[in-house]
């Protein structure tokens, strides 16, 4: 029997099915027998995770990493979780499929960790220090995974498990797997000027979407499949200073104005209500940093759309208003995850000194 990616699914239903899957593991064990289970990796370097030939689909990774000088909070990068990338390479391509700051590719922004659950993304005790990944990702010749370093200073230890599936071959009409990090620092926005603070935060119209924040833009056939988005709130005020009521609007195969699924605001498109300020998390959406009092501080949502992928036949511009009618000057980051045939659009990564949060 020739093994392929299947009909089989991953639900307790399908569980029952009998399989014909070849289950390989990469990881960083110590081949000499010793406790020393991890790669270290220097200032600099680019290491390679895993080089796996053949076809088959990663099913599942697991990674915890600590600077040299753990998690003791004098340490001289605590900033690690964005100066570490994780690269991704199907098939191989030139340009990276997945390219993501490795805290922000696991659910969090800001360089944070915290414990929750999702279905596809999850960080574990302890306190979100465990990072786990159930997305599929099927490959029909090569997968290649890098971890690079961009510390200045200290040294990682990076321990991980990437758990995959072997094939004699892999079928036609399965996407790659793509990950991408995008930010604004600031928000393009617009001063206060003399508006009241409710003109400010409500008032005003948006009829292009054109400044809106951009979580993906992508070309070819494939299917989003949700996002992280994380927000600093940067407006010191005694008033209500609410960061949302930006519009969700995706823009599909050239669409233009009005997009083609347009939502109500931001809570409402990470599937929560009313302004929250709660942390909470769900298998497909949820709040794992709610900021502090009047919505101050750093902010991290996720959305994943499962159940109800949004697919796209030529192109597809995933965006989000930063405050109504695109008023507010936040900082913005976000990871968008899809699948789609290749070639993809290629895309790269802002400089790490960009990339550190402010008041790391």
């Amino acid at each position: 029997m020739t093994v392929r990616f299947g009909d089989h699914g991953s639900s307790l239903r399908d569980l029952a099915r009998l399989r014909y899957s070849r289950r390989r593991r990469v990881s960083s064990w110590d081949t000499s027998g010793g406790n020393d289970d991890r790669l270290t990796v220097l200032p600099g370097e680019t290491r390679v995770l895993a080089d796996i030939d053949g076809a088959g689909c990663v099913n599942h990774i697991w990674v915890t990493v600590a600077n040299e000088r753990g998690f003791d909070p004098w340490n001289r990068e605590p900033d690690f979780l964005r100066r570490l990338v994780l690269r991704v390479y199907w098939d191989g391509e030139e340009d990276a499929s997945v390219e993501v700051p490795l805290g922000d590719f696991f659910g969090v922004g800001h360089a944070q960790t915290r414990n929750f659950i999702s279905a596809p993304l999850q960080m574990s005790p302890e306190d979100g220090k465990s990072f786990n990944c159930f997305f599929h990702m099927p490959f029909a010749e090569n997968a290649r995974f890098e971890i690079v370093s961009e510390m200045e200073q200290e040294k990682i230890f990076f321990y991980y498990y990437i758990d995959y599936e072997s094939y004699d071959e892999l079928e036609d009409g399965l996407g790659r797997f793509h990950a991408q990090y995008r930010q604004a620092y600031p928000c393009d926005g617009e001063p206060q000027g003399d508006q009241t603070n409710d003109e400010f935060l409500f008032g005003g119209t948006n009829t292009d979407g054109k400044r809106n924040y951009t979580l993906l833009e992508a070309n070819g056939h494939g299917h989003y499949v949700g996002c992280v988005l994380n927000v600093h709130n940067l407006r010191h005020t005694n008033e209500w200073n609410w960061y949302g009521e930006g519009d969700d609007m995706i823009f599909i195969d050239g669409a233009t104005w009005p997009p083609t699924l347009h939502g109500t605001g931001t809570e409402d498109y990470f599937n929560t209500a009313w302004c929250p300020t709660q942390e909470y998390s769900a298998p497909y959406h949820g709040i794992t940093l709610p900021g502090g009092d009047n919505w101050s501080g750093r902010i991290s949502l996720y959305r994943f759309h499962v159940e109800d992928p949004i697919t796209f036949s030529e192109s597809i511009r995933v965006s989000i208003e930063h405050g109504h009618a695109n008023k507010r000057s936040d900082d913005y980051s976000s990871v968008a995850y899809w699948y789609q045939s290749e070639p993809h659009r290629p895309f790269s990564i802002p400089p790490v000194e960009d990339r550190i949060p402010r008041g790391l």
